[in-house]
């Protein structure tokens, strides 16, 4: 293909476009919506979003536990606070802060909560950041937490991909659209400024400025007594950035490699590396004293170690501890380490059940040493439980329903082999007795240093497992669950190891007899969904039916398109002619081919998604159209890069996907 033919339906809202757009989801909802299935599905699963008794997760600010909240009631949520001592209770009583569905009512907007800052130590005032159905730019607006109002003359800033914090109570670091040349050529802002209270935003000061080919810059201030600073960032690609201290009017550059996670917490810098450094591991834990740092020590405490098995999944801190999370062949492992005069300290924090994880939700930080654990398993619906470090035992809080049935179903967890001979790990969950080949559905994503790790999903469950189906997940290349090598082995040229992984782990499950290639589904989402367009063209034979999601396809414009240009680091530079074969050789847009026998594809986008295009769901369904293959194409036109703004919405969209996979793998489909 030289030209581009379909490059008209890159217009996201022109009348042409749209116009194809609706004819194309007339279509799917006359094969999907009027299956006797749909309306069932839809049902269950409004049900499962809308459960009144599913666990309402808390952040600590201060004396209160803040959560934002959607139910059958509110389609757009509040935004609400109560306390540890009313949180105990079946049946806590909530202060409503924000009534978002009110909001959006009064003012005539499709509004979308995308969270909030609130001000550390006093928790009066936030920075409440809102989305036009659900698109990655906001607005911004100063909230008093006190009167339950948004503050006439405060804070304000026009939609934008914004990113604001607090310094004091009169001034912020701002970052967002200030007219030509102040975002990057990922449409990110590039200056981090100080922003006073009551002066123009067009004034406020420029602190620090990065380049235009940049993703971003970022400015924040830690408030934690005694160890006030601030910082400023420079995000030069997407893994790669740079951290500065502000000394007055001057930046002091913190010497650690671009490439590696650093922050600064008390009087601690924290790294991460992600390539071997000072003489350690890529993917070790390492801590110095912050100042000693600063005046050339550059001697680590080593707080983590990988090895072949295991790599870091996470780390927090409380007060006086950090808590650490950790995988091994998948499976969580937490521990909690405390430093000391002869150095740190470690034990185990809590028992994780095989095949299951767990995750520290909220911590204390600023003033003591409580945290909040959840755990969960494919099967294994969320209990989340409250201790202190220290404390004998720790108490449950919160235990979420059983939301399917999980008679007869067990969680099983196999290695498949890749073509290079890699080990790649999956998870299994269906029937205990496997009776004979079955529906199956296999989920991967393979990028970006994105983990999957057991949880309960009560959607699939409702819609899939209880039905009947059998559920896998695969632990790619691309992802970073054996540490960062894990995923520089998938990057760039070598973005095919990830394709080889996913290939190797469908052909397992029909080698194991769990299923067959006319009743094995995939799905992926985002980068899965360019995931998933490789199989397509590559594996067409593995597979029954192909579900992508906001997906990734055209890796020849991917840069040319809203926040594409900020992952040319994971994929490489169309621009680039070293880059440029190996895109043309994985780009599913470019490889589609007549006479290949494709299985059914059902593409889903959204017009508000304002990071992944939707010009690359509607090219490649118009480009399969044109070459005789069967393809559907449903497009919300709210929802961004979640794909739905709502219960309602993500209720049919769920529908409608398991539909198109029950049409095709089904036993009707079978035989």
């Amino acid at each position: 293909m030289t030209e581009d033919p379909h490059l008209w339906l890159e217009d996201v809202e022109g009348e042409s476009a749209l116009a194809w757009v609706a004819a194309r989801n007339a279509e799917t909802a006359a094969v999907l919506a009027a299956d006797p299935r749909y309306d069932a599905l839809r049902a269950e699963l409004r049900e499962v979003l809308d459960d009144v008794e599913r666990i309402p997760y808390t952040v600590r600010r201060g004396g209160h536990l803040y959560n934002f909240r959607r139910d059958a009631g509110r389609a757009r949520g509040v935004w609400r606070r109560t306390t540890l001592e009313q949180y105990r209770k079946d049946e806590p009583a909530w202060e409503i802060l924000l009534d978002v569905d009110a909001l959006a009512a009064a003012e005539g907007e499709e509004w979308v909560w995308a969270g909030a800052s609130v001000r550390h130590p006093e928790y009066r005032r936030a920075l409440v950041m809102l989305s036009r159905d659900g698109s990655d730019a906001v607005v911004v607006r100063e909230f008093d937490l006190e009167r339950r109002e948004f503050v006439e003359g405060g804070f304000r800033v026009a939609e934008a991909k914004t990113r604001i914090g607090w310094i004091d109570e009169d001034t912020v670091f701002v970052g967002t659209d200030f007219g030509p040349g102040s975002l990057t050529a990922s449409g990110y802002p590039r200056t981090v400024r100080r922003w006073r209270r009551g002066t123009p935003l067009e004034d406020a000061q420029t602190v620090f400025e990065a380049e235009a080919g940049d993703v971003s810059a970022s400015g924040w201030h830690d408030p934690t007594p005694g160890y006030e600073r601030s910082f400023v960032s420079r995000s030069t690609d997407f893994f790669r950035y740079e951290v500065h201290l502000v000394d007055g009017e001057r930046l002091v550059r913190i010497d650690v490699p671009d490439d590696a996670g650093k922050y600064v917490w008390r009087e601690w810098l924290v790294v991460t590396p992600k390539s071997p450094w000072l003489g350690q591991k890529a993917g070790s834990l390492l801590v110095f004293d912050f100042e000693a740092f600063l005046a050339g020590d550059r001697t680590p405490q080593v707080l983590f170690e990988p090895d072949g098995r295991t790599a870091l999944a996470g780390h927090c801190w409380t007060r006086r501890h950090l808590l650490l999370d950790t995988l091994a062949d998948v499976a969580t492992r937490l521990e909690v380490l405390t430093p000391g005069p002869g150095g740190w300290s470690r034990r185990p924090l809590a028992e994780v059940p095989p095949l299951s994880s767990a995750a520290i939700t909220d911590t204390d930080a600023y003033a003591s040493d409580e945290f909040f654990l959840d755990v969960s398993g494919f099967l294994q619906p969320s209990t989340l439980t409250y201790g202190h470090i220290g404390a004998e035992s720790e108490e449950v809080l919160k235990q979420a329903p059983a939301r399917f049935d999980t008679a007869g179903l067990a969680v099983r967890q196999f290695f498949a082999r890749s073509a290079d001979g890699t080990a790649v790990p999956y998870f299994v969950v269906g029937p205990e007795e496997q009776g004979g080949p079955g529906p199956a559905l296999l989920y991967g994503y393979g990028g970006f240093r994105d983990q999957q790790t057991p949880g309960y999903d009560a959607v699939t469950g409702r819609a899939w497992l209880a039905r009947g189906g059998t559920y896998a997940v695969a632990n790619i290349r691309g992802g970073s669950e054996y540490g960062p090598e894990w995923h520089r082995a998938a990057l760039g040229a070598d973005r095919v190891r990830a394709f080889e992984d996913f290939a190797a782990v469908a052909a397992d499950l029909t080698a194991r007899g769990i299923t067959t290639p006319s009743r094995l589904g995939i799905t992926g989402a985002s980068n899965g969904g360019l995931l998933m367009g490789a199989m397509l063209v590559r594996n067409p034979e593995l597979f029954g039916a192909v579900v992508a999601r906001v997906p990734l396809l055209d890796m020849l414009r991917y840069h040319r398109l809203l926040a594409g240009a900020s992952w040319a680091a994971e994929y490489g530079d169309p621009d680039d002619p070293a880059d440029r074969p190996h895109l043309e050789a994985i780009s599913p847009y470019h490889n589609l081919a007549a006479d290949r026998p494709y299985p059914p594809v059902l593409l889903m986008t959204s017009t508000r998604d304002d990071r992944v295009h939707p010009g690359h769901a509607r090219k490649t369904a118009a480009r399969l159209r044109e070459l005789g293959h069967r393809v559907l194409f449903h497009e919300n036109t709210g929802g961004g890069h979640g794909g739905a703004s709502d219960h309602e919405q993500a209720a049919a969209n769920e529908a409608l996907a398991f539909t198109f996979l029950w049409q095709h793998l089904g036993d009707a489909a079978a035989t």
